[in-house]
């Protein structure tokens, strides 16, 4: 009797579970990402979701049901692998579209188009940036016919019968990459086709990705190497299941790759390398307290990314500049800005296999070198410095370039007749140096540097040796002990100035048009040692003593990196704004605030100007606020401890994991800018623009798969269905609207009637 009763109340039980369950309708969301059977379903309505049910629903075969969303994984492949189709054409073709347009010279082409061309006739030159983004400029350029010969003097200069096209192919290449690229990071992220084709379409059609892509410029190849990295490290997390299989090595060797990549073409690289690194660190972490595994198994761990993500970078980047040197072995314009031992090895160059003395000695015809970059020759001239500039003597400045005006004499204070034999200059001996074409004297005194005020005034003083005490230097190497003797090119030297007590300084500051624009030469009374107030010894002439072959002091290929490395370093925190051109800051770039004009000026002129799309850029910075506000609200619900259904905690999770990854790498890619000291720009931007629209597809796919929270069953689709539209549409229309920016325009200003622009210029401070 008692058995008839248990099995009655289970059927109304049941009876009444099914008749609850009847109230609920799956959406083709939840078809397709969460197969319900009536256990499950009363478990999602009525019950928090445990760690069991949830690895149950999770090895639930996937129901076949109808989907109007592109977030199923099982059965959507064909339409994910349309989607992808759709979005490398489209993204191909926006930036492929007039790519020979204009046919001159648009903004920093002047610079890395001549830069490939350096590279294609092997003259060396000096840049701020690592090489590897130029060589590859240079070698597209030589694979589609281009000579090298096109001289990239300024912007605006025709290009004529050269080809141009294979370089700027070659960038716009690369830049359509950056689409395809976010779409498969935002797809393992989110595990959403959705967030991944909003994502793609933010990118596709932001007029700014595209105009910085479509020219000779490091940024598009920058980005490119930037999201490999991030694509590489996503795959590679996917692979954690499945350890040291080729799948897992792949991805981690490719991540390494681009992470060498980025690095290599701009610093700016190591931004992404502190995520992979952070992400690295974590997994690592988790690894370690996965008890499963034994000490061996963590160390092999631990070996394998310090291979991949460590020693690979590291060699494929040293790499690089080994090819860099080997390419550039002709004396060019870049000469000038590194050490005189460094520009032996150039073909061409004065230096280049010749001899001389070793050890400076009096009597001695010698040029002196700065340190600091583009700190220059000690050099004067007959020109005197103008009245109300310090006393009016000869000028004495510093010059980039070698000339004849560039010679000094070497002699001891009481211009004592020399022996047959020379005496060799010792640390701590007084000298004076007599300019060789004037014959006047090394000097300085109290009165005020021409443009640094707390420094005094160096000039040229006195005729055929004669002079005061104020022409006698003291001469100090660097490290060294009285009487160490002063090599030549190796030694570094300082020449204190007697009477005061100040330090022979180039200060790097250039003299207005009187100086003929050269360099400052201060006596600065801060003795402190830097580059600016150390010199060395480059040309030196002595009949009287022997001389040695300067190959014999030739750096090695890790004396010259390392030099290379601490240019690069002082010519990036020395850059300063170009002529007419303002630099922006930091808060300008996610408000879209001011862009950079390519090319023209006026209406005659072929108009291209660097400026995002604006509702591209805009739904970007909403999307960050946006996002901060659900995982607020996520984190909330889950610490009170509601009960939420499955498909809420696998979107939290998503907010969480995936889109705090994002945050993290535009956070990395946005903030520092704020404490560097150089001179910035808005294409500073577009590294962290691109984690901004991928934190947006993720943010708001997320939103509108939530739309049911509003609406029931089916109005929450439409909604959801409705809210994908008006996103796309939006998209698009704002890049039918401002495409002229990235394609060019000529005729009527924006503020004038017929313009392409007109009505458009939504904000002052745009400039087109």
């Amino acid at each position: 009797m008692e058995k008839e009763e248990c099995i009655s109340q289970w059927h109304k039980t049941r009876d009444s579970s099914i008749v609850r369950n009847r109230k609920v309708f799956p959406s083709p969301e939840q078809t397709h990402q969460s197969p319900i059977t009536p256990e499950s379903k009363i478990k999602q309505d009525d019950t928090p979701i445990t760690p069991e049910s949830k690895i149950k629903q999770d090895d639930t075969p996937c129901s076949n049901g109808s989907s109007g969303d592109f977030s199923a994984r099982g059965s959507a492949d064909s339409p994910n692998q349309l989607l992808l189709i759709v979005v490398t054409g489209l993204s191909f073709a926006t930036r492929l579209y007039k790519i020979t347009e204009p046919p001159h010279v648009c903004w920093d082409e002047t610079h890395f188009g001549k830069m490939g061309s350096y590279y294609i006739n092997r003259t060396f030159f000096f840049d701020v940036h690592p090489p590897l983004g130029k060589m590859l400029i240079a070698l597209a350029g030589y694979m589609t016919g281009y000579d090298g010969t096109f001289p990239f003097v300024k912007p605006g200069d025709k290009y004529e019968h050269h080809n141009y096209w294979g370089m700027r192919g070659f960038c716009a290449m690369l830049g359509s990459f950056l689409p395809i690229f976010a779409y498969l990071i935002v797809q393992e992220l989110s595990r959403s086709h959705t967030a991944a084709l909003i994502t793609a379409a933010l990118l596709i059609f932001d007029t700014g990705c595209i105009t910085i892509s479509q020219y000779i410029l490091l940024d598009p190849i920058l980005m490119f190497f930037i999201m490999a990295a991030v694509l590489g490290m996503v795959k590679f997390n996917q692979q954690s299941s499945r350890p040291f299989t080729a799948p897992w090595w792949l991805w981690l060797v490719l991540c390494g790759a681009a992470l060498a990549g980025a690095l290599g073409v701009k610093f700016v690289g190591l931004f992404v390398i502190l995520l992979v690194g952070l992400n690295t660190a974590g997994d690592l972490w988790r690894i370690l307290g996965d008890l499963s595994l034994s000490l061996v198994d963590v160390a092999k761990h631990f070996l394998a990314r310090v291979v991949g993500l460590i020693l690979l970078p590291l060699f494929l980047y040293v790499l690089v500049f080994a090819v860099h040197f080997a390419l550039l072995n002709k004396s060019g314009p870049g000469d000038g800005f590194f050490s005189s031992t460094f520009q032996s090895r150039l073909i061409g160059n004065n230096l280049y296999n010749v001899s001389m003395p070793e050890y400076l000695a009096y009597g001695s015809t010698i040029t002196v070198k700065n340190l600091r970059i583009a700190g220059g020759y000690l050099h004067s001239h007959w020109h005197l410095y103008p009245e109300g500039v310090g006393a009016k003597q000869q000028q004495v400045t510093a010059y980039l370039h070698k000339d004849y005006n560039n010679m000094w004499l070497v002699h001891k204070p009481d211009n004592d007749t020399q022996s047959q034999t020379p005496d060799l200059v010792r640390h701590g001996d007084i000298i004076r140096l007599e300019h060789k074409e004037t014959t006047r004297n090394l000097h300085s005194h109290l009165h005020q540097a021409p443009l640094t005020k707390k420094h005094f005034q160096v000039t040229g003083y006195g005729i055929n040796g004669t002079g005061d005490t104020n022409d006698l230097w003291q001469v100090e190497v660097c490290g060294g002990r009285r009487g160490d003797l002063v090599k030549v090119l190796r030694s570094k030297v300082r020449f204190l100035h007697k009477a005061t007590g100040c330090v022979l300084y180039s200060s790097g500051k250039t003299l207005p048009k009187w100086g003929w624009e050269q360099v400052e030469v201060t006596c600065s009374p801060y003795l402190k040692e830097t580059p600016s107030s150390q010199w060395n010894i480059e040309d030196h002439i002595n009949p009287r003593l022997p001389n040695i072959s300067l190959s014999l002091l030739k750096p090695n290929f890790l004396e010259i990196l390392l030099e290379s490395h601490i240019v690069m370093i002082r010519g990036n925190s020395g850059l300063k704004p170009k002529d007419n051109e303002m630099n922006s800051k930091p808060w300008h770039w996610p408000i879209n605030y001011q862009g950079l004009r390519f090319s023209g000026v006026n209406e005659t002129e072929y108009r291209v100007y660097l400026l995002g799309n604006p509702v591209v850029w805009w739904i970007n910075l909403a999307s960050l606020g946006l996002y901060l506000i659900m995982v607020a609200v996520s984190s909330i619900a889950i610490q009170r401890g509601i009960s939420l259904q499955q498909k809420r905690l696998e979107h939290s999770d998503i907010l969480t994991g995936g889109g705090g990854l994002l945050l993290l790498g535009w956070l990395l890619h946005y903030a520092p800018f704020y404490v560097m000291g150089r001179v910035l720009y808005y294409h500073h931007y577009f590294p962290a623009m691109l984690f901004s629209s991928m934190l947006t597809g993720v943010t708001l796919d997320t939103l509108l798969r939530n739309a049911d929270l509003l609406l029931c069953q089916p109005y929450s689709d439409w909604l959801q269905r409705g809210g994908q539209m008006v996103l796309l549409f939006t998209v698009l229309h704002s890049f039918y609207m401002f495409h002229p920016l990235s394609y060019g325009m000529t005729g009527p200003l924006a503020h004038e009637p017929g313009s392409a622009m007109a009505g458009l210029k939504w904000m002052d401070s745009w400039e087109f």
